[in-house]
């Protein structure tokens, strides 16, 4: 089924956090537990990122995850791209029916609509990148009115 899952809030979560990080490495454990989320889940995740190229891993002790670029140069639709499959919009499973004079031209009109929604998600999370959002969590968990 195509759609946005909670895949992207997941890799996004991890990379603001290794991001917060600064250079350091986190373990899949560490990012399940602040997500309150199952580390399997998070390790196919960052898998996702890894092949990416938007984080690295490093075994055995001491090891763990860490951004592969600057955070300043990854973008939440980087995210997005990474762990996301096929169009964000279901389209119709079967063809309708063209005998019907909706069936027969509305698949068109909606992928014509639905593409140009897509484009503008896509261009939205491309102006935000994973330090600008760091920046902004950070801002608005310091503000005393945010609680």
């Amino acid at each position: 089924m195509a759609g946005l899952s909670g895949r992207s809030v997941v890799a996004i979560h991890a990379l603001a956090m290794l991001a917060h990080r600064r250079g350091g490495s986190l373990t899949s454990a560490e990012i399940a537990d602040s997500l309150e989320s199952n580390p399997v889940l998070v390790r196919r995740v960052l898998g996702r990122l890894r092949d990416a190229h938007l984080v690295w891993s490093t075994e055995g002790r001491g090891g763990g995850w860490s951004l592969a670029r600057d955070p300043r140069d990854i973008t939440l639709h980087d995210a997005y791209a990474a762990v996301e499959e096929g169009q964000i919009f279901s389209r119709h499973t079967r063809p309708p029916s063209g005998a019907c004079e909706v069936g027969r031209t509305i698949g068109v009109l909606l992928d014509v609509e639905f593409q140009k929604a897509e484009r503008a998600l896509e261009e939205q999370l491309g102006r935000t990148t994973i330090a600008g959002l760091l920046q902004r969590i950070l801002a608005f968990d310091n503000e005393p009115s945010a609680h």
